[in-house]
């Protein structure tokens, strides 16, 4: 693994090994920039918040944004594309379910794909935007594969039953199609690690097919990216494709969990290229220099909810962000409401159910250009 880190993590973390006391992160310490977003519920037309969609991934799609839900949604949410308005935060359509190409249909992973596939994180295509890609992470809920198709895709690299990368395509009539998938193989050397519900949660894509993937953890406990090149040829193999990881300089903690749970790509006036990294456990969003010549900003971030006249404006607790995407100057972020911590931000019981139906909010950024200096 050592191999793959910069020079300047290779060095912070030689340096904590000999001095730095259990817990210290280790590089680059969090900015003074903080900023506030004050987010609104997700309603349909009726008003009615969105039950438990575990809401996972944004982009935009004809002026709405977009998000899909992940295994642990309410059946209902699952295998669909969810729009927002992102003026008004409605919910303004949902798809049917997805249907399936003749060769996914007649892949080793159909069962799983058809059935409660954990699919996490959206990223658009910007050479046509009827294409979008999704991952899966969690696969412990399905059955084994076949013998044939457990000996071709046992090296993984990473967990038992391959992550997968799977094409999503728009129809003519507005259905969406998973048209092809393709397992992915992380290299021993990555030493990647095998954490079934902490795998890729962040996908971004570049103009030239560069799709940024973000891993919650490898096995040193600490967030990586890797990146694909998705070429037209990319999903006419069966194999493994195997991901490569550029030199980033990415944030090194000593303990805890710090995963990057959503990605955007942000090009800056200057024509410089970030990645903008939901860093939900540090409430914080990460600006990452797709050069590598500049070390990972850390912009922590309070999450508000909006007054109503049942509520004043609060603070949430944990609001646990997931999914986030750029429209012009503004970020736009949507959470994951996390079951186990969801009730704590209930500090107005007239938002309580709200909670307890674990229904997401839109909140909104306005595009700071001291996080790139």
């Amino acid at each position: 693994m050592l191999k793959y880190l910069s020079a300047s993590v290779f060095t912070a973390l030689l340096l904590t090994a000999c001095s730095e006391p259990k817990g210290v992160i280790i590089s680059p310490e969090p900015t003074d920039l903080t900023e506030t977003t004050v987010g609104k519920w997700i309603l349909d037309e009726d008003g009615k918040v969105m039950f438990d969609p575990q809401t996972s991934g944004l982009v935009v799609l004809d002026g709405q944004l977009v998000t899909i839900a992940d295994a642990s949604a309410d059946f209902t949410q699952q295998l669909k594309l969810h729009s927002i308005s992102p003026d008004t935060a409605t919910l303004s359509a949902s798809t049917e379910r997805f249907s399936f190409s003749r060769d996914v249909r007649r892949s080793c992973f159909y069962s799983y794909l058809s059935e409660q596939p954990d699919l996490e994180a959206l990223a658009l295509d910007p050479r046509d935007s009827n294409v979008i890609y999704t991952v899966t992470e969690d696969a412990t809920r399905t059955g084994t594969l076949s013998p044939r198709c457990e000996t071709k895709y046992e090296d993984t690299g990473s967990t038992d039953y391959p992550t997968l990368l799977v094409k999503l395509t728009r129809k003519d009539n507005g259905d969406v199609e998973m048209s092809d998938v393709r397992p992915l193989q992380f290299l021993n050397d990555l030493e990647v690690g095998n954490f079934p519900n902490d795998g890729i949660e962040g996908l971004t894509m570049a103009e030239d097919g560069t799709l940024y993937l973000a891993l919650e953890k490898d096995k040193a406990g600490q967030p990586r990216i890797f990146t694909l090149s998705i070429d037209e040829n990319f999903f006419s193999s069966s194999d493994f494709a195997t991901v490569s990881e550029p030199d980033l300089q990415l944030p090194s903690f000593a303990s805890g969990n710090h995963p990057i749970n959503g990605l955007a790509l942000y090009t800056h006036s200057t024509g410089a290229s970030y990645l903008l990294g939901a860093a939900r456990n540090d409430n914080e969003l990460w600006v990452i220099d797709t050069t590598g010549s500049k070390p990972t900003k850390r912009i922590p971030i309070i999450f508000d909810v909006a007054g109503d006249q049942n509520c004043e404006q609060y603070t949430m607790d944990n609001s646990s962000m997931e999914g986030l995407v750029t429209i012009g100057d503004t970020l736009w972020i949507i959470n994951d409401p996390w079951e186990k911590n969801y009730l704590k931000n209930a500090t107005c019981e007239a938002h309580k159910t709200r909670y307890e139906d674990l229904a997401p909010l839109l909140f909104s950024l306005k595009i700071n250009d001291v996080w790139f200096e």
